[in-house]
């Protein structure tokens, strides 16, 4: 067991030392280990939105467990695509995708207001926004500088740390909700978390918020707290079921959808752009506008058909670049490894019915810190260049009007029914502002 614990150390150490190009083809051990690494970095926020959006809902352990397989699945065939390309599809890149967080506020919305066909049908209908934009991306970009996508994730971390408190303290609805055992689980997992991440290294720094879930999940066992009733039900296989749950449309919930797909779509522009950068490749010129422009298109369709497939939209995972940082590896066929990963994942239910029964306070535990991280590198966006008297201006705004509706969304009740929706969300509000007051405020 030592030896082979010390022939893998060595080869992820000669895997970090070395550099594959874009078009590079690393040996399939090490591209076994790197895959891994990825889709371990990436693992948990692929996993958690579809959790909240079902709790949202009110799904059972049986239709929470087929939500996060689809979504395993389908984020496994975007990735594919994202990085094989095809034709006009596909950055061609090492861009590893899932699930977006910027959906999970409009989402949860949706969910409290029509149940999952909603969700599915806003998140289908409003696909073609960054399928539109894929096209026009010089048009637009001058409308979203850092500042005001940097803004929008930064409310997008603090409007999702409600529900992250609310799972730590045991869930919507527990009888025990904030009883001391929930609140010392949850901390159990932060504890953890912040133990990896800040004194640990490589895959064990990349993996610190999978290590917390996974050390809270496993203790939680002989406390009793895990039925594994629905674990024992599930079958081996997944089975693909389109329109499994069926698809609705609201008008009101119209706008907060568009204006997430345009602030992922710039997500997912910095996102490839930091990606292309870390792999050696250009980052100006007609070539990367090219690999925008197809990435944004693979984003925009696997969307839509995700919504097909009972899944929420897919955008290019952050947590990846700093994995391509750190091995010094852009290599697309690593991509390859991570989407078949991720499909066989999801294949299995009885991996998905797992991580369905996982108690409330260890996801709790877990998103309170991945919010958290998301809230600051949305601050860190914003302050890059500088944080002037105008920045700071535009920020505290649209921050505090933001979250001020998150506060109190009742203040919207008196109006029409589509302006309630789009005002009843801190993000959309606070999207909106922020370009508003980027447009109207006059340079210093």
């Amino acid at each position: 067991m030592a030896d082979n614990t010390v022939k893998v150390t060595k080869e992820i150490e000669t895997t970090k030392s070395s550099h594959y190009a874009l078009n590079d083809q690393p040996p399939m051990g090490r591209r076994f280990l790197l895959g891994l690494q990825h889709m371990l970095a990436m693992f948990v926020g692929v996993i958690t939105p579809p959790i909240l959006i079902a709790n949202a809902a009110g799904l059972g352990a049986a239709e929470t467990s087929f939500m996060v397989s689809m979504t395993l699945i389908m984020s496994g065939i975007v990735t594919f695509v994202q990085c094989k390309r095809f034709g006009p599809i596909g950055a061609g890149l090492l861009g590893v995708t899932g699930t977006s967080f910027t959906f999970v506020p409009m989402a949860m919305a949706a969910a409290n207001a029509g149940g999952i066909p909603l969700v599915l049908g806003m998140a289908m209908v409003t696909a073609p926004v960054e399928i539109l934009l894929s096209r026009f991306l010089k048009q637009i970009r001058s409308l979203f500088p850092p500042l005001v996508t940097g803004t929008v994730v930064t409310l997008i971390g603090l409007t999702l740390i409600k529900t992250g408190m609310q799972d730590f303290a045991g869930g919507a609805g527990a009888e025990n909700f904030g009883s001391l055992s929930n609140l010392l689980l949850g901390s159990f997992v932060l504890v953890i978390i912040i133990i990896a991440s800040r004194f640990g290294s490589g895959l064990i720094k990349l993996g610190a918020i999978a290590i917390g879930l996974i050390s809270g999940y496993i203790i939680s066992i002989p406390l009793g707290l895990i039925d594994f009733t629905p674990v024992f039900n599930e079958g081996w296989l997944t089975i693909p079921r389109p329109l499994y749950f069926g698809l609705d449309f609201d008008f009101a919930h119209l706008l907060p959808w568009m204006i997430a797909y345009v602030v992922t779509s710039i997500e997912s522009i910095g996102d490839l752009t930091a990606i292309a950068e870390t792999s050696g490749e250009p980052v100006n010129g007609q070539l990367h506008q090219d690999r925008l422009s197809r990435g944004l298109l693979a984003e925009g369709l696997g969307s839509m058909i995700s919504s097909l497939f009972n899944v929420m939209p897919n955008t290019t995972f952050s947590q990846n670049i700093g994995v391509i940082q750190i091995t010094k590896v852009g290599s697309r066929v690593v991509g390859y490894v991570v989407a078949v990963l991720l499909l066989l994942l999801g294949l299995f239910p009885k991996f998905g019915a797992v991580i369905s029964v996982m108690p409330a306070p260890v996801l709790g535990g877990a998103t309170l810190a991945l919010f958290g991280m998301i809230a600051s590198a949305g601050v860190n966006i914003v302050t890059k260049n500088g944080f002037s008297d105008r920045t700071a201006f535009i920020f505290s705004i649209s921050l505090s009007i933001g979250l001020g509706v998150t506060y109190f969304p009742e203040i919207a009740q008196s109006l029409p029914a589509f302006l309630e929706v789009l005002f009843s969300s801190g993000v959309a509000v606070g999207a909106v502002l922020a370009v508003f007051l980027n447009l109207i405020v006059p340079e210093e």
